[in-house]
């Protein structure tokens, strides 16, 4: 129509995807990291979906969830396609709960993304273990409820994968194995590089030796061994963090690095345990944060 936006014109109305809203966020001084985290879990459709269905659930208490859940219903219910809508409630809330970001400083967009999904993670814990204690209540039973930590919810379903830390032993060949969970995985970066070639470099193996031996458990003593990480669980989406800042000795601090990191639309993780449960999972891209200055 002739009120089309220049966006949907240069994209092409076929193109536009039917029902998709694009819509840019106001910067409130400096707060471009969390917009960009923002609009990236936005087209995140798994956790969009989670947080819009949040939305209808009984009123809560106001949160970063309700603050989250209000502004990504404001902006899948625009009639318009395109446009510019200000997160002002979610970053009050932002602010007002964790002083590292109640500023007009730039902060780190990695440590943002950390902060709320593990926010979010907490309040639907904390939900479901006062559900589950208003059941019992009712029930006339107060048994201690052990293990409400380890309730999953649904940012676990989405972003929650395993490493599993392997290390043989070089002397009787015996491999011991650790476990760990993550939201994302933190990735060295080099010149000209790739995400592959960074995920490559993650799972290399290390030799620990000398003063790092490995106390080995079958040998009873300490002994060189190899040491690396693989991925064991292969998560829904995959969040990665490229660690573009590094200590330099000489200069007694950190320095950016901005190297050129190239990126797949499609990518398939090779680093993968022998025991991995789907490890043939191929991921699209949906986003990427690049801070530039």
């Amino acid at each position: 129509g002739a009120n089309a936006s220049a966006l949907e014109k240069e994209i092409g109305p076929e193109q536009f995807p039917v029902n998709e809203h694009y819509f840019g966020l106001v910067n409130f001084g400096n707060t471009c990291y969390c917009n960009s985290v923002l609009q990236a879990l936005y087209f995140c459709r798994p956790f969009r979906e989670k947080v819009l269905a949040y939305k209808v659930q009984p009123r809560k208490k106001e949160s970063l969830l309700t603050c989250l859940s209000d502004l990504f219903n404001s902006i899948a219910t625009q009639k318009k396609k395109v446009g510019v809508i200000p997160p002002k409630k979610f970053i009050s809330r932002l602010r007002k709960e964790n002083e590292l970001f109640d500023n007009y400083m730039q902060q780190d967009a990695h440590e943002f993304l950390n902060y709320l999904l593990n926010t979010i993670a907490d309040l639907l814990q904390e939900e479901k273990k006062q559900e589950k204690q208003n059941g019992k209540l009712q029930n006339g039973s107060i048994e201690s409820e052990e293990g409400d930590k380890t309730d999953l919810t649904w940012v676990h379903e989405i972003f929650q994968g395993t490493l599993t830390n392997e290390t043989r032993c070089l002397n009787c060949e015996a491999v011991s194995s650790k476990d760990e969970d993550f939201l994302d995985l933190s990735v060295d970066v080099e010149q000209n590089t790739s995400i592959t070639h960074c995920l490559r470099g993650f799972s290399n193996t290390e030799t620990l030796c000398s003063e790092y031996k490995y106390y080995c458990e079958q040998c009873r003593s300490k002994q060189e061994a190899q040491k690396r990480m693989r991925v064991k669980k292969l998560p829904m989406i995959l969040a990665l963090h490229l660690k573009r800042f590094k200590y330099m000795d000489q200069l007694h601090r950190y320095t950016k690095l901005s190297y050129r990191v190239v990126f797949p639309l499609e990518l398939r993780l090779f680093n993968t345990s022998g025991d991995a449960t789907n490890p043939d999972r191929m991921y699209d891209l949906v986003a990427v944060v690049v801070h530039c200055g």
